[in-house]
């Protein structure tokens, strides 16, 4: 049944399967209740052990679903990052979630709230072939 229901989502067949595997470990955990009120090193750990959870799905939990103060690192990101000058390319994950981590408050909703902007603006300006006319961030990218 999940995987008729992401179908559209491709991968249907492996992302059913993690998100399985997912849901029986905060089951397991305890719910996500339990889970947000231990220690986010100690359930980063665990949810990178679950089938199908890298290091940005577990950071992407931790943030939504549990209100950590982490950094999501993903495609725009790195994208912008990388035009900006602020990455050289060939980072590491690690890398750059402890970049941003440790020039941003450790704050929930200031993690949560920059994410989503880098993600807004990589959707309209900053694209793979980027539409720089009216970027904001024009006057300090190296790539315009």
């Amino acid at each position: 049944r999940l995987e008729e229901l992401i179908r559209p989502a491709g991968y249907f067949r492996q992302k059913a399967r993690a998100l399985g595997a997912v849901a029986e470990y905060i089951s397991r955990s305890g719910g996500i209740a339990r889970l947000s009120r231990r220690p986010a090193l100690d359930v980063r750990s665990e949810l990178l052990e679950v089938h199908g959870v890298g290091p940005e799905t577990a950071d992407s939990i931790l943030l939504y679903a549990l209100g950590r103060p982490v950094f999501v690192v993903d495609a725009y990101t790195r994208r912008i990052f990388e035009r900006l000058g602020l990455l050289r390319g060939g980072e590491s994950y690690e890398q750059i979630r402890r970049f941003v981590e440790e020039a941003m408050p450790r704050d929930t909703a200031v993690l949560n709230e920059f994410h989503a902007l880098l993600v807004e603006h990589a959707k309209r300006s900053c694209k793979k072939k980027p539409e720089c006319e009216g970027c904001a961030l024009i006057a300090c990218c190296e790539f315009a």
